[in-house]
């Protein structure tokens, strides 16, 4: 079995063992030292058991505290585990037993008390024995993340040494280096296998299932770096580098280690792991919601569709969406058959291809509607950068490569930019519109994802579609 899928069974059995004996044992306590009356375990007390279990074995999955297993510090750990016991106490409190007969409230602040204390202690103490067991294992190097170092200089050579040298390893099971530039001889190669040039990477990085990437390339080379962070942008890889790269790196940097060789680590990730999970569940929850609700919505528009001019009621068209791979968005068709007969082509305010019905449906974002099924497939989010065809997207990212950072993210049914400037008829306008696409992507959030969707309701409401 894979390891990292039996350490999160590990995990998952000791919270339930935890849940239950905290359970159970503040039902003992709050019926014997708080309503003073005997303990008796009857049959909707089990039921309750298995609920209770099953909500805390839930919110720490939306949490993600289940995710990174092997890399988890243990400070990091119990104050997570704490913030969490709180959130989750707090609502088995106000749904379970708010509505226990009691003497005085202090009884409800001694229950709540009992109850997170209970659960806290048990929870993080097998926590800490977990992470505390897989920190030994990594620190002796039973456990490791296979690493590929980019660069084969004096700065590459030094850094290999240090990790080398650690008393207590920080996991990096270094597999080789790639080199920068072409050179007939590296100062790293007497330490490390080369494993070819930067131009092989993503090979390289499949043969040797890389974890962990570690940039250490010289300053005459940092004209490479956005290259590099370039290819490197749709992996799942660790990325970091040493520190004196900092000042030239963008985005979100933390420190990867305070004993260990220091390394700053290069996060790609744009939401907290329940942010995530959230986001996603209401986009396939809303989204199927949506696919029912508005079904009859979609006989009567297929039909004017049918009726307003000749050919297909659904039109697709590839986009590129996620990690740049392309799928087909769906829209009930606003144009004329063959409007792109001579290429592709934007539309614009007056354009005779688009039909008498289509301009109603634009204008109320009707035509974007079908998307809802992009959504519910995985696709496509409600909200995030609108998806383009590659024919634009390469023109985009010649004149603004800063445009391939909206492929971190799902494109979505409405976005910032879709707010703010509505469709765009030519290149310049489809660059006006990036910015906001950027913003969007570094500063997301579930609240600026309602902030958006309020504001495209608005817009369809009143008819402001552009």
């Amino acid at each position: 079995m894979n390891n990292r899928i039996l350490q999160t069974i590990k995990y998952v059995f000791f919270d339930v063992l935890s849940s239950t004996t905290a359970w159970v044992i503040f039902l003992l306590y709050r019926s014997e030292y708080i309503l003073n009356v005997p303990f008796i375990f009857e049959k909707h007390d089990y039921i309750n058991l298995i609920t209770i279990v099953i909500f805390w074995i839930f919110l720490y999955f939306i949490t993600g505290s289940y995710n990174e297993i092997f890399r988890r510090s243990r400070l990091k750990e119990i104050i997570q585990v704490f913030g969490i016991n709180i959130f989750g106490a707090t609502l088995i409190f106000f749904i379970v037993l708010i509505n226990d007969l009691i003497a005085d409230y202090t009884q409800f602040y001694e229950s709540f008390l009992a109850l997170f204390i209970f659960h806290f202690s048990l929870t993080a103490l097998s926590r800490f024995i977990l992470s505390s067991i897989t920190a030994y294992k990594v620190h002796n190097r039973v456990i490791g993340f296979n690493t590929l170092v980019i660069g084969g200089g004096k700065k590459a050579l030094n850094i290999v040494k240090e990790l080398n040298a650690e008393v207590k390893s920080t996991g990096h099971l270094i597999m080789g280096f790639l080199s920068v530039h072409e050179n007939d001889n590296y100062e790293l190669q007497d330490e490390l296998q080369i494993l070819g040039n930067f131009n092989q990477i993503k090979d390289v990085i499949s043969d040797y299932k890389i974890e962990d990437v570690i940039i250490a390339i010289e300053h005459s080379e940092h004209q490479k770096i956005q290259e590099i962070l370039n290819e490197l942008e749709y992996t799942n890889l660790y990325i970091k580098v040493i520190p004196d790269m900092y000042d030239i790196l963008t985005g979100r940097v933390k420190i990867n280690s305070i004993m260990g060789t220091p390394l700053i680590e290069v996060s790609h990730k744009l939401l907290p792991s329940w942010q995530q999970i959230v986001k996603n569940a209401i986009d396939r929850i809303f989204s199927l919601l949506a696919i029912i609700l508005f079904s009859p919505f979609y006989v009567l528009c297929g039909f004017l569709v049918l009726v307003s001019s000749k050919g297909p009621i659904i039109y697709k068209q590839e986009r590129l969406g996620i990690n740049k791979k392309p799928f087909f968005i769906y829209k009930f068709r606003s144009m004329i058959v063959d409007a792109e007969a001579d290429g592709p082509m934007l539309s614009s305010k007056d354009d005779k291809r688009i039909t008498r019905w289509g301009n109603i449906m634009r204008r109320f974002r009707l035509d974007e509607t079908p998307q809802f099924f992009n959504v519910l497939f995985g696709q496509m989010s409600f909200v995030g950068p609108r998806p383009e065809r590659a024919y634009y997207a390469d023109q985009i990212i010649k004149k603004a490569p800063h445009y391939e950072h909206v492929f971190k993210v799902k494109p979505g049914i409405t976005s910032w930019g879709m707010v703010k400037y509505g469709y765009a008829e030519n290149v310049d306008e489809m660059l006006e519109r990036v910015k906001y696409d950027i913003l969007y992507i570094e500063n997301m959030s579930l609240l600026i994802d309602l902030k958006i969707m309020i504001h495209t309701v608005l817009i369809i409401f009143e008819g402001r579609g552009k």
